[in-house]
């Protein structure tokens, strides 16, 4: 079988839109909370730079799953929800989290306490 055949087939498009370290990481708390400011999700995703966690967002808001809004207040504020069509990833992100739950209990394990260092 030919693997340049499936080189743009609809999997690939997906994980495009969520590769990146904290792309997931960010949808989960969006998923969790109805927007987050810039600040809330610096500060809860631990050891994210400013940078790439703007990076991140910017992709995320590229490919049309979160939207970005700018308050005109003094400091300015930055809030992100997710859009429309990020809100339809809810169920396959489940799935995957279920399926990581079942069939790669070790790895989530030694995932969450990675995080809690």
């Amino acid at each position: 079988m030919d693997m340049k055949q499936f080189r743009h087939c609809g999997l690939n498009v997906a994980l495009g839109m969520l590769s990146g370290k904290w792309k997931p990481i960010i949808l989960f708390y969006l998923f969790h909370n109805e927007q987050m400011r810039f600040t809330e999700l610096w500060r809860v995703i631990p050891k994210v730079t400013k940078k790439v966690l703007l990076d991140q967002l910017r992709d995320l808001e590229i490919n049309q799953l979160i939207v970005r809004e700018e308050r005109n207040t003094f400091p300015p504020e930055v809030y992100y929800a997710l859009s429309e069509r990020g809100k339809t990833l809810g169920p396959a992100l489940a799935t995957l989290e279920s399926w990581a739950n079942e069939y790669a209990p070790t790895e989530v394990a030694a995932q969450r306490q990675q995080s809690m260092r």
